[in-house]
């Protein structure tokens, strides 16, 4: 794991980690019931593009280079599912 809880003024990626050559930017999202749907399900549009933002400031802060994944961590009554290069 290279940060966890990073922040800036743009906002926070949850977990950024160094996969195969890789950058990878996780989003963990929990559910306690599937009323609202699967966790992954609320990471949409805008989600995704301010993750994206958020992983080109990292970059450029900590001046690590390679390919971005983004990953989407679901957990679900305790189960967890890791969605590799979900969007």
């Amino acid at each position: 794991m290279l940060s966890r809880n990073w922040r800036c003024e743009l906002g926070e990626i949850d977990v950024v980690a160094a996969r195969d050559g890789s950058v990878v930017v996780c989003e963990v999202k929990s559910r306690t019931s599937g009323s609202f749907g699967v966790p992954a399900e609320a990471v949409g549009p805008d989600k995704q593009r301010r993750l994206r933002r958020l992983a080109a400031r990292y970059l450029a802060e900590t001046g690590r280079r390679g390919t971005v994944r983004f990953d989407v961590a679901s957990v679900r009554s305790g189960e967890l599912e890791v969605l590799q290069a979900a969007f």
